[in-house]
């Protein structure tokens, strides 16, 4: 199953400078789910595709070497489940259905915020896209990479009116098997309406 996603905005309501001042790291989420445009706008921020065709974060020799999931658990017009998100086409593709956000919690340590976030975007590296241009060195490049994507889903989820944090604390081979897809998982994202 795909879902297509609505289109993004290119122009917020919240100025680049006041996304910088009030980005946080936000660890409670109300018990309400956010919008499939949001989740949307977010995603397109990570790893969407900008108006000149080119990756909205940039990547060092252009390998982009991550492959974007979401676990939805409390998100409007979409079931629960594990999707896969393709920039190119701005769509969601089911991997799996069901709400996976208390194992993957589980996973990465019992951190709360994991389970009760309304979507978790899961970052998953595969390194060997860069380090075949750049050898051990691309491993350093794709940890930069990773960093430049984290710092465009802070910066939207704050001028949505959400809160993240960026989740690095997990056991690796619990949420590779969670997941059940190829690669390596790097950072997990929690997204949902601070509390506060």
């Amino acid at each position: 199953m795909r879902v297509k996603l609505p289109a993004p905005r290119l122009r917020g309501e919240m100025s680049l400078e006041e996304a910088v001042n009030l980005r946080k790291s936000v660890r409670r989420y109300r018990d309400e789910p956010i919008a499939l445009e949001q989740l949307s706008q977010i995603l397109w921020a990570a790893y969407g595709i900008n108006t000149w065709g080119k990756r909205t974060s940039p990547s060092a020799g252009a390998r982009y070497p991550f492959e974007v999931y979401v676990a939805v658990s409390n998100v409007t017009g979409i079931k629960p489940g594990l999707y896969h998100y393709d920039g190119k086409s701005h769509t969601l593709e089911l991997v799996c259905e069901g709400d996976i956000s208390s194992p993957l919690a589980r996973a990465c340590l019992g951190q709360r915020h994991v389970k009760t976030a309304p979507a978790n975007i899961v970052i998953v590296a595969h390194y060997e896209r860069t380090t075949s241009r750049y050898g051990e060195r691309g491993i350093r490049y794709v940890h930069i990479d990773a960093g430049h994507m984290g710092q465009n889903i802070y910066l939207q989820a704050t001028a949505l009116g959400l809160g993240t944090v960026a989740v690095g604390a997990f056991r690796d081979e619990e949420v590779k098997a969670l997941l059940g897809v190829p690669g390596e998982p790097l950072y997990i994202f929690p997204v949902g309406i601070p509390v506060e």
